[in-house]
């Protein structure tokens, strides 16, 4: 059998002892240690026009919408009319079907533009549902939380968004007082001080908001997901406009913050702090 370090004089019988192997669908890996070819450019030469056998060929979950795509070039179809019809990118087509003739523009520019665009909705309603899929499969993998999982979700939420005692000061702020924008985390956090075993008497909640808006919708809005009378809500904290900045929040979906604050919870807190060091230190163990 000829060998890569000869002169290579006898080129065809070389080419056609790899076409024979490429036949029987041997991979080009198993054809160059068969016929000791190592040097890439004559391997390449002598399995030239040979296409590789099904087995070597990786699983894409692109292939029927490259085929389709390379389809619609033959017939024609420009990138943005393909981008329309199977709705993938121009990236991918631009790769799929580049080594196939260009079709004849017989379009204005005004069809073009449109085409366009109706091609970039398509490309930007995959994306949202390949986000919303992502989305629902991390969801369903969390499951139910255990009572421990529930309790460093709670301590990791409340040291993100809860106050703190601070080491500066002369007075002690032990006590936990919540507050953020979100329902969702405010029922989660709720969630957690029913863990501890805090009642409903000893929780008080106000709405902080800034000036120019609707305090009165934003306390009802507050009100359903915490399950307690709108009359039962401290005083509303209203902050000033800075009007040297610019803020965002001033759409009707706006609702301000809700604050979150426990009577006599000073060894509550403590229980908290500890508790969030005590993560600290397990994930510096695991290191």
């Amino acid at each position: 059998m000829a060998h890569a370090h000869s002169t290579y004089g006898d080129f065809e019988d070389l080419r056609q002892q790899a076409v024979t192997l490429r036949r029987e669908g041997l991979s080009r890996r198993q054809i160059r240690d068969r016929l000791h070819v190592h040097n890439n450019d004559i391997l390449n030469r002598l399995l030239e026009g040979e296409p590789a056998p099904e087995w070597t060929k990786r699983p894409n979950a692109k292939d029927d919408l490259r085929a389709q795509a390379r389809e619609l070039r033959l017939q024609g179809w420009t990138y943005d009319r393909i981008q329309v019809e199977p709705g993938c990118s121009k990236s991918s087509i631009s790769l799929w079907v580049r080594d196939l003739p260009k079709p004849e523009r017989k379009r204005t520019p005004e069809e073009a533009s449109a085409i366009a665009k109706r091609g970039w909705k398509a490309t930007l309603r995959r994306r949202e549902e390949e986000r919303q899929q992502t989305k629902s499969a991390s969801a369903q993998e969390i499951g139910t939380l255990t009572d421990r999982e529930l309790f460093l979700t709670g301590v990791a939420l409340y040291w993100a968004e809860g106050a703190k005692d601070k080491a500066y000061s002369s007075q002690r702020r032990e006590r936990l007082e919540f507050i953020n924008s979100d329902p969702n985390v405010i029922s989660l956090y709720l969630r957690r001080l029913e863990s501890l075993g805090v009642e409903r008497e000893r929780m008080r909640f106000r709405v902080s908001i800034h000036e120019s808006t609707d305090t009165a919708n934003a306390e009802a809005f507050w009100a359903e997901p915490v399950g307690v009378e709108v009359s039962t809500f401290q005083r509303t904290t209203i902050k000033k406009h800075n009007p040297r900045t610019n803020r965002k929040n001033t759409a009707e979906a706006y609702r301000g913050c809700l604050v979150v604050y426990v009577t006599r919870s000073a060894e509550l807190y403590r229980r908290m702090e500890g508790a969030w060091y005590g993560i600290v230190l397990g994930a510096d163990s695991t290191t």
